[in-house]
């Protein structure tokens, strides 16, 4: 029985691995989308496994992945506060909270939030003179959003989640022309969007041993625009497995695990990708853990840490980055 069991996990396994593998097309989608942070991850477990989250628990931090992930709250709350300092130094930071009342009964509420500090940037404008453009005022963009969230475990086996967000982008002032004749008249702009976002995700545990299932579906929403094109939100679809290959393996290996987990992805921005992560697990407070992702321009590897003692955890992840320094990657977390 136990042969079975591990023949189904590598076929499986061995089917995720084949599905991101294979040819990208010859028109590869760049630049479709726009409010890009929502794809950063900021969370330090979850980066150190290059994102391969979908089919984890991570508690209140699933709201950024996957929202059923928090629906077995192990306590009563949890908060998570992250930082990442990220290409040329973008602050990214996120803050998420979960309770769970009456011990899950109905389910579990969550709030989450992202924003993001780009530092000042230079303004200017089209010019005829010999440069082509001339310098205007600094400009201060400016990009967050918050999320409520509900997740609960419909049976013990499979959990459902989902989560809507109040998402704002603003990108400075502009000038642009009054009309569209040849004249100096211009007005100013400010370019500012506000659209609502809608994420959700389920969870199924097989029953075989550890073996888990998940799927999300992230930022869903109708098209925006600052002034003629239409864009969307870097909508994702996500399917993952994860087990613990210890228990596969071994029922003797006590406080020990070594969890493997799979991510297959399709967003509307990039082609698609196959993230494989590793969390090895000693004596229930050491993590160390490591990530690898496919079909991508600016990070292929991740590694971290994670210390977790008394319901206290700190998870540390690193990237090295094409083309930039690496990003760096911290998280606190409290469950209680």
């Amino acid at each position: 029985m136990r042969k079975k069991r591990l023949a189904l996990f590598a076929g499986l396994l061995a089917a995720f691995l084949a599905a991101g593998t294979s040819p990208a097309k010859s028109n590869k989608k760049l630049a479709q989308t726009g409010f890009q942070f929502l794809s950063v991850v900021s969370d330090g477990r979850a980066s150190a496994l290059s994102g391969a989250v979908t089919a984890l628990e991570l508690g209140s931090s699933s709201l950024f992945f996957n929202p059923a992930g928090m629906a077995n709250l192990p306590g009563f709350f949890d908060v998570a506060v992250s930082d990442n300092r990220f290409i040329a130094d973008i602050r990214h930071n996120t803050a998420s909270f979960a309770v769970r009342p009456s011990r899950g009964r109905y389910g579990v509420l969550g709030i989450s939030a992202q924003w993001v500090d780009y530092g000042d940037v230079q303004g200017t404008v089209v010019d005829p003179g010999d440069i082509g453009f001339i310098d205007t005022e600094i400009l201060k963009p400016t990009a967050s959003a918050i999320g409520i969230g509900y997740a609960r475990a419909l049976t013990d086996r499979f959990s459902v989640g989902g989560q809507v967000k109040y998402v704002t982008q603003q990108l400075g002032w502009s000038r642009v022309p009054v009309s569209s004749a040849l004249d100096s008249d211009t007005t100013r702009v400010k370019n500012r969007l506000s659209p609502l976002a809608f994420d959700f995700g389920t969870q199924f545990k097989t029953g075989i041993r550890s073996l888990v299932f998940g799927m999300s579906i992230r930022n869903f929403s109708q098209e925006v625009k600052y002034a003629r094109e239409a864009f969307q939100l870097p909508l994702v679809f996500s399917i993952g497995i994860s087990a613990d290959l210890i228990d596969f393996l071994s029922k003797s290996a006590l406080m020990q695990s070594l969890v493997v987990t799979v991510d297959a992805t399709h967003d509307r921005s990039y082609p698609e990708q196959l993230i494989v992560g590793l969390d090895y697990r000693l004596l229930d407070m050491l993590s160390i853990r490591g990530g690898y992702v496919t079909n991508s321009d600016l990070s292929r590897f991740s590694f971290g840490v994670g210390i977790s003692r008394y319901g206290l955890s700190f998870d540390y992840a690193y990237t090295p980055l094409d083309y930039f320094d690496p990003a760096h990657r911290m998280t606190v977390r409290i469950v209680l």
